[in-house]
């Protein structure tokens, strides 16, 4: 292989090689104006139809377009009865949204390592973590690939516990042949730029079930028991928030939605073509599809086997080398989250909202350890990985990801020469 690029060798890929992510074409622009110049710009029909079409394709009987995926959780922990001092399960890893939504509803999180092979909650230590106040799990469908629901729900269905889905980065995702957000009490998805599927900002919560629903509207627009579209009393029920969205990012919701299918299917061949090129990669930990799932590869994820490179010292730095190395090439990777959940201060310090809440509500915090220690495997991920992100999407093709597959080769088979105090000085 030539020389590498971050020491003065040819770049892999060019630069602007790589198209931006998402693509907007007519479409997009016929339904964004179409929203612009209408008589209502709050919640309307737009709302209204990107609810209807996105329950429809999921396989939902519910859905609530919001303002974030972030508020489409919190929804979920309402709508199911999560209450102050309760317990929720939530994986070591993931976004922080994952377990501060637990906080945002004062209940209070209750973290379970990950299987370091799908990098999701590992379902054989979630008994172990129920505790006597325990009232849910977040489910957390992490980098596109769905949890084992047949494992996971045994233990809900066991223990009397609600689920709800985190299906943020996992659209289209499917377990056996269903789609993620069908398998728990709730659901919640992301329409953050970042995501698979996209309006900017903006989310969906969604349920089959019309009580988890009711209750989750009230959180969602001040605590009323109307909808918009409806004649209100303007009256608050219940402590509500305004997780509402407005009508031109439903639009633009909307005309994303109509092309995730083509999307969709560029995504996986890309990430198909990945793993058909890399195996046998020295020192390269390939990403995983278990039997009977479907990932979306909204992260691909490239981990490092240090002992394979022969590398003693500080792990997450020498990731940092790696990556810096591969951005060279023009590979677009980086450590998406550099802490696991329990390390991050808002849990640490167990104080939210002052006065320690809600840990300081009287037996909530029994029990309750957040020694990042206990965590080993999600630790383990968290030093050795770095994501792949927006570059396998649409428009890039299939001659993008062989590209890609090239300079990741590149980097890997010449890892010997990483040097972290040189490429990281």
């Amino acid at each position: 292989m030539s020389e590498l690029a971050i020491y003065g060798g040819p770049l892999t890929i060019q630069p602007d090689e790589i198209k931006p992510w998402p693509t907007v074409d007519e479409e997009d622009d016929r339904l964004v104006l179409e929203a612009l110049h209408a008589e209502k710009q709050a919640y309307g029909p737009q709302n209204q139809a990107v609810q209807d079409e996105f329950a429809a394709w999921n396989g939902n009987s519910h859905a609530i377009f919001t303002n974030s995926g972030t508020a489409a959780l919190h929804m979920g922990l309402a709508g199911c009865g999560v209450g102050a001092g309760d317990h929720v399960l939530v994986t070591a890893y993931s976004w922080s949204s994952s377990a501060t939504c637990i906080l945002h509803h004062n209940a209070i999180p209750i973290f379970v390592d990950i299987d370091f092979d799908t990098i999701n909650m590992d379902t054989a230590k979630i008994e172990a973590a129920i505790t006597p106040r325990t009232k849910a799990i977040v489910a957390v469908n992490l980098h596109g690939l769905c949890l084992n629901f047949d494992e996971l729900l045994a233990v809900a269905r066991k223990h009397n516990l609600k689920v709800v889905e985190d299906c943020c980065q996992a659209h289209g995702a499917q377990f056996n042949g269903r789609n993620c957000g069908t398998f728990g009490d709730a659901a919640a998805f992301s329409f953050n730029q970042n995501k698979c599927m996209c309006s900017g900002e903006g989310g969906m919560f969604v349920t089959n079930d019309e009580e988890v629903a009711a209750n989750a509207a009230k959180l969602w627009s001040f605590g009323e028991t109307r909808q918009p579209q409806q004649s209100r009393d303007y009256h608050a029920y219940a402590l509500g928030w305004m997780y509402r969205n407005n009508e031109i990012t439903a639009a633009f919701a909307r005309a994303q939605l109509a092309k995730y299918p083509g999307n969709f299917a560029m995504l996986r061949a890309n990430g198909e073509l990945l793993n058909e090129l890399l195996p046998g990669t020295r020192a390269l930990i390939m990403p995983t599809e278990p039997a009977g799932h479907l990932h979306n590869w909204y992260n691909y994820n490239l981990r490092i086997d240090f002992e394979a490179a022969d590398w003693t010292g500080d792990r997450a730095r020498f990731r940092d080398a790696v990556a810096k190395a591969l951005n060279a090439e023009g590979v677009p990777v980086s450590a998406w989250q550099q802490f696991i959940l329990p390390e991050m201060t808002v849990f640490q310090a167990k104080n939210a909202y002052g006065g320690g809440f809600p840990w300081s509500i009287p037996g909530a915090d029994e029990g309750v350890n957040y020694d990042p220690a206990q965590f080993p495997v999600a630790q383990r991920h968290c030093e050795s990985y770095m994501a792949l992100v927006m570059a396998l999407r649409a428009p890039n093709g299939l001659d993008i990801a062989e590209k890609i597959a090239t300079g990741i080769r590149k980097v890997f088979d010449n890892i010997d020469e990483i040097d972290p105090d040189r490429i990281l000085a």
